[in-house]
């Protein structure tokens, strides 16, 4: 096992050291058993910090799998980053139904929630969770903070290693925050600590500290693939500016077509990573291994214990006559399904063709009727807690798993990049575009029968493309909104807007809402038109 791996749930006891409130009606559960200036006075205790920062995109407080939460005002288990984040990205797409009933959970689909949601304030508290507690480390980490303290050499050269790479973290929260919020509360480290109103920052002002950011920190960051596994290195910046370019003109109006193609060249050519063979295998138990994933959010069913994350992904997309421990876990959650209309993205869904199509159908209808039904509706085989030899994870109760999480893989920059190309950005070739494309899709054939023409490369292409590719990995809604078929009646899928057949919902929607007990809190907030 990847030491980093282990490491990022080991040091609860650094948990609450850098979570110094920034937005003062965040729910947080601060334990104080050390002082911040005792941890910081030791460059021994850096790292262990620097690996909570991580350790809070996948567990959701200070023990698994609940019982002392990071934030409060929701059910510990569906309060992790990646769970909240999937479920904000992918149930109100095509991509996913969920069966369950839970508070405001169907809200979401029906495309119908509101500023009161339970789920949304979590989401944003979670967000600025990791900003709070990025700001503090980067805070206490400065060189002058460092010089105080006579750290130097070797110990000084790492504390600013692991100071960009807080930098990228919170650079990595604002832009979730951006995509799902808009306009959202500012701080940074030059905010001193203590509760305070902080000023609301525009979309355009927001994407442009972000890609400051992440270009200050470029050549501080370790070199390409040099990182340990599950910390970001210079190309998990290179691949998050990617993202940001690539929804520049939704974020702020203007395309920025040329800089995705830059960036995505910047990771390609850096020839740090490479495709993996087989596709399924970036979804399993040892998934660590692979050669593709730029940045994944660690989870191990012994250290990381938590009922969000992957652990969510796996257990609950299991129900009807799936036998569970196929899947590398006890029981399944009959929880999460997927709609016809992302079936028929594939002309052929048996997987006999194109692998990507993981259904199960036994006994599952293609239709569905009653979403809360979970025979209604094939479910999805993609994310399992075995190993490439069949072996379950570690957690011997097959309760929690070791499946990672891909943040950024190689595929998605490879369909970036034509998506770009296609688009107009200048910098990269049609040529290569193509070949990216169908890579790709040799990968998923296992030849190149899948393979495209020229003439065949078009935008609709490359978003259906995405879909087969990108599935479940909390994409789609920005994609949807990116090509103006996330709200609109362009494209429609089963009970979209809370009707069978589909309908369009309000464009106010295409953001979430500034949660209603921000603003009551923080006068200097506006709410997002039409909330």
């Amino acid at each position: 096992m990847n030491p980093f791996k282990k490491i990022a749930t080991l040091s609860a006891l650094t948990a609450t050291l850098m979570v110094s409130s920034c937005v003062n009606d965040l729910d947080r559960v601060p334990v104080y058993d050390v002082t911040s200036a005792s941890v910081y006075a030791d460059p021994a205790n850096y790292k262990a910090v620097l690996s909570r920062l991580y350790s809070t995109l996948a567990v959701t407080g200070q023990q698994g799998p609940a019982g002392k939460p990071d934030i409060l005002g929701v059910d510990e288990g569906t309060s992790s980053y990646v769970r909240l984040l999937w479920t904000l990205q992918e149930l109100p797409t095509d991509e996913a139904v969920i069966g369950w009933n839970d508070q405001t959970i169907q809200d979401f689909h029906a495309m119908r929630w509101s500023s009161s949601d339970g789920f949304i304030a979590a989401m944003y508290n979670r967000l600025f969770y990791l900003i709070a507690a990025s700001n503090e480390f980067i805070r206490e980490t400065t060189d002058e903070r460092l010089a105080s303290r006579n750290i130097s050499g070797q110990d000084a050269t790492n504390a600013r290693i692991f100071r960009a790479e807080a930098r990228f973290l919170r650079a990595l929260a604002y832009y979730h925050a951006i995509d799902l919020f808009g306009n959202v509360p500012f701080v940074t480290e030059a905010d001193a600590p203590g509760a305070f109103l902080p000023r609301q920052g525009t979309r355009q002002e927001l994407f442009t500290y972000v890609e400051s950011e992440l270009k200050a920190i470029e050549t501080e960051l370790a070199a390409p693939k040099q990182a340990e596994y599950g910390r970001a290195d210079r190309v998990a910046a290179w691949a998050l500016l990617s993202k940001l370019y690539l929804n520049a003109q939704v974020y702020t109006g203007t395309a920025r077509w040329n800089d995705v193609v830059t960036y995505t060249s910047k990771v390609i050519t850096a020839n740090a990573y490479t495709l993996e063979p087989t596709y399924a295998n970036l979804f399993l138990a040892d998934n660590n291994t692979s050669k593709e994933t730029i940045l994944s959010i660690n989870f191990d069913g012994l250290y990381t214990k938590t009922y969000g994350g992957t652990t969510f992904l796996v257990h609950a997309p299991i129900g009807g006559s799936m036998p569970a421990n196929q899947f590398g876990v006890s029981s399944g959650w009959a929880g999460l399904r997927t709609t016809s209309a992302f079936v028929s993205q594939f002309a052929d869904p048996t997987g006999a063709t194109d692998k990507r199509a993981m259904f199960y159908t036994d006994g599952q209808s293609l239709a569905i009727n009653d979403i809360t039904r979970f025979t209604d509706g094939y479910a999805i085989t993609k994310f399992k807690n075995v190993t490439q030899a069949g072996r379950p994870g570690s957690d011997p109760a097959g309760e929690f798993v070791d499946t990672d999480f891909p943040l950024f893989r190689l595929a998605d920059v490879y369909l970036m990049y034509a998506e770009a190309v296609v688009r107009g950005g200048t910098g990269g070739s049609a040529t290569n575009a193509l070949n990216y494309v169908n890579l790709v899709r040799q990968r998923a054939y296992g030849g190149t029968t899948g393979n495209i023409t020229s003439a065949q490369l078009t935008t609709d292409f490359i978003l259906s493309e995405r879909a087969r590719e990108l599935y479940w990995e909390t994409t789609r809604r920005t994609d949807l909104i990116r090509y103006g078929r996330f709200t609109e009646g362009t494209y429609l899928w089963p009970f979209k807007g809370g009707v069978a057949a589909g309908r369009a919902v309000e464009a106010y929607r295409n953001v979430y809402p500034i949660p209603a007990t921000d603003l009551v809190a923080n006068p200097n907030l506006k709410q997002n038109t039409g909330y």
